[in-house]
């Protein structure tokens, strides 16, 4: 027996060796596109460098820096009130649609691809395709108020909508994975919960209340974490369609911070300063949520 076992061990020692091998290339990539950047960050975030000449180190001047900005205070409130819009709509929403599809007996197929297409878009497409949507004159919006004798909005030209339009376009963009997600999660469901709901004379609320969220409420949390996560860094939107504008009305934390390295002469250090503030706001939230969703479980 114990010749068998000696027998069988580099067998298992190669299995693990294979194992390890495919590892090794996801952590390298992880190592090179991931960690160094974040550690390289940091370290910038220390220093007075213009990546040409050599770097100084200049303490906590990064951060003094950027949080004298008058634009610090006013990107923050924009980074949050945008996560909250989007919460509202590209969370909820998604979820509504998944319980829809997934009630569903025909068409089924050809609407997940409906709805999945917006993803499949480059963001720079679906944001340019959402500037020609916006604009005040032949505008699609635009066209639709006045189909209905509505008065035209500046969408992206004022204050007070620049913001909300900018949600609508992330909502859009990626609505088709939060609902794929969700309906994976629904779909888990055992049909026994509901026809046993249904025998205790529960309506369709009911079942959702007390069934499906409850079935599905570890995805619901880690859809919620990675929704603002993903939200607290919109870039793309601000930067192709309001540059920030009107009125530093969508200047959020992340354009900011290309502002610093881009646009206000190469100041890296400040930008990777207000970087590592963002980097610690979402771990912090993040630590959080994860001890709240362990709690729960237990």
């Amino acid at each position: 027996m114990g010749i068998h076992t000696i027998a069988r061990r580099p067998s298992g020692v190669r299995r693990n060796l294979t194992a390890y091998g495919f590892m090794s290339g996801a952590l390298f990539c992880f190592a090179i596109f991931a960690w160094y950047p974040m550690v390289r960050e940091l370290i910038l975030s220390f220093q007075q460098t213009n990546l040409v000449d050599p770097p100084t180190w200049v303490g906590l001047e990064n951060f003094q820096t950027v949080v004298e900005d008058p634009a610090f205070g006013q990107a923050w409130m924009n980074t949050i009130a945008f996560t909250l819009l989007a919460l509202l709509c590209g969370y909820a929403v998604p979820f509504v649609i998944a319980l829809v599809l997934n009630e569903l007996r025909h068409a089924r197929a050809y609407l997940r691809f409906v709805v999945y297409l917006p993803v499949m878009l480059p963001p720079i497409v679906a944001v340019l395709l959402f500037r020609w949507f916006y604009d005040p004159g032949p505008g699609l919006f635009n066209q639709v108020l006045d189909f209905f004798g509505l008065p035209p909005l500046a969408w992206l030209d004022s204050s007070s909508t620049a913001l909300v339009s900018l949600v609508i376009v992330s909502t859009w963009m990626n609505l088709g994975s939060g609902v794929l997600i969700y309906l994976a999660a629904l779909q888990t469901i055992p049909g026994e919960l509901y026809e046993a709901a249904e025998l205790d004379g529960a309506g369709m609320f009911k079942r959702i209340r007390h069934v499906t969220i409850p079935q599905t409420r570890l995805i619901l949390l880690l859809m919620l974490m990675l929704q603002i996560v993903a939200t607290m860094q919109v870039f793309i939107e601000p930067f192709m369609l309001t540059g920030g504008g009107p009125e530093n009305a969508t200047v959020t934390v992340a354009y900011l911070m290309y502002q610093y390295a881009f646009t206000y002469g190469g100041n890296y250090g400040a930008g990777g300063a207000l970087g590592m503030m963002l980097m610690v706001v979402l771990l912090a939230f993040a630590a959080v949520q994860l001890r709240l969703t362990r709690s729960n479980d237990v």
